[in-house]
């Protein structure tokens, strides 16, 4: 494994991701969003430190707390939320959906969602169970589990049991 150089400007450069400013949203009365979504741990460093892992949950938490202030203003019923990729964090986001022109996809529902009951150790001390809900599902072919966070005040939730 090569020697991760230049962690301080990386970390410098994802403090500025966690700012709204970095996307160019457009939160105008006429716009939507169809599974918009963003990957702060692109490369997977997060894969190689549990400490580099919980940096890039934190800041995708960061994001989110500014997203969903940003989308209460907005008025629309929307959904957010985030994926994090037990196997590969490269494969974490950020999503936004909302009801969108180009498929009548919403509210997106995800059939296989189940209660977290223990939250892996790149998640604990990042995630206030307090304010958000934790569930994961497993993947197509079975071989990794996605765990879906979301507030427990906002939106409408990817499962059908439950109203946030």
């Amino acid at each position: 494994m090569k020697k991760f150089r230049g962690k301080r400007r990386y970390f410098r450069n994802l403090k500025k991701e966690e700012n709204l400013d970095a996307y160019n949203l457009d939160f105008g009365s006429d716009s939507w969003f169809d599974f918009w979504h963003t990957h702060l741990d692109f490369w997977g460093y997060g894969n190689n430190s549990v400490k580099i892992r919980k940096a890039h949950n934190k800041a995708y938490l960061s994001l989110y707390c500014k997203l969903e202030e940003k989308l209460e203003e907005w008025g629309k019923t929307y959904q957010l939320w985030i994926e994090i990729s037990n196997e590969d964090a490269g494969l974490d986001a950020i999503f936004i959906h909302s009801v969108n022109p180009n498929a009548d996809n919403f509210p997106f529902k995800i059939s296989n969602l189940s209660r977290c009951d223990k939250l892996p150790v790149y998640l604990r001390d990042v995630i206030n169970l307090n304010e958000y809900k934790v569930d994961y599902y497993e993947s197509e072919d079975d071989s990794e589990i996605i765990f879906v966070i979301q507030s427990l005040k906002d939106g409408n939730p990817l499962n059908s049991e439950s109203v946030l």
